[in-house]
């Protein structure tokens, strides 16, 4: 720790270029695991070592942005950076067929138009027959947009007017926010907060252990007992309510 320590300081202080190529050394199994994470649930032709190669630009500028002062640990700073950086990659590829993507679409459209008729979450069989298919059709749509929901807390979303905010995110401050932004980011992570807590428990339950305990698909499965297709069910319909949640708090 000493020796980390160290490091920064010669970094910080005196820009040293050893000191900060040995930080990114230190640092750099981050990467990875960051990138082998994003990678479970998406399609065989994205390559680990592309995300692996964007990360690496996230811990780059991780490193050369990190302010201790904040009181954030580097660690946590860094993980949001590099998989900023990798989903920013995935975004740019379009890696996504673009008739999963207008699938995905019509499935979010459903959610957030039978949750303001409703004022509350529509349960399976509505959205089912509201997108005139059964719940076996619905469960295999489920399945065949999960790859869009791994990105869905991370996709830009929030208030009228600001910046973009990312719904998982947990840095306080994006280098130079005013009070007005702030506030209305804490406002997001409530509604966030709030939207989570309100999902029914194994949905909650998938959404901790993948976002928030960094769990992947299969390990998530092996704790709750089900099957790795079923958790990516989960996670889909999870991420669709929490949208479309959102998205009706924050018109009120």
């Amino acid at each position: 720790m000493a020796q980390i320590d160290q490091l920064w300081k010669e970094w910080r202080t005196h820009g040293s270029r050893k000191a900060k190529d040995l930080l990114l050394a230190e640092y750099a199994g981050l990467v990875r695991h960051t990138a082998q994470r994003v990678a479970v649930g998406l399609p065989s032709h994205v390559e680990l070592g592309d995300l692996v190669g964007s990360g690496v630009m996230g811990l780059i500028k991780a490193v050369e942005t990190f302010d201790p002062e904040r009181e954030v640990k580097f660690e946590t700073y860094a993980g949001h950076k590099i998989r900023g950086a990798i989903l920013d990659e995935l975004r740019s590829l379009d890696w996504v067929p673009r008739s999963v993507r207008q699938k995905g679409r019509n499935l979010q459209k459903a959610y957030a138009q039978l949750s303001s008729e409703l004022g509350r979450t529509p349960y399976d069989d509505e959205v089912a027959e509201h997108l005139e298919m059964t719940l076996v059709e619905f469960e295999e749509l489920l399945s065949e947009v999960a790859p869009l929901t791994v990105l869905s807390l991370d996709e830009q979303e929030g208030l009228p007017g600001d910046d973009g905010l990312k719904l998982s995110e947990t840095i306080a401050d994006q280098q130079a926010a005013d009070a007005l932004k702030e506030i209305e980011e804490d406002q997001m992570r409530v509604v966030l907060r709030e939207s989570i807590q309100g999902l029914p428990e194994k949905e909650r339950l998938v959404v901790a252990m993948y976002h928030f305990e960094e769990l992947n698909f299969k390990e998530v499965g092996r704790v709750m007992g089900i099957t790795e297709s079923r958790v990516c069910q989960i996670h889909s319909k999870a991420m669709m309510k929490l949208r479309a949640r959102v998205r009706l708090q924050v018109k009120k």
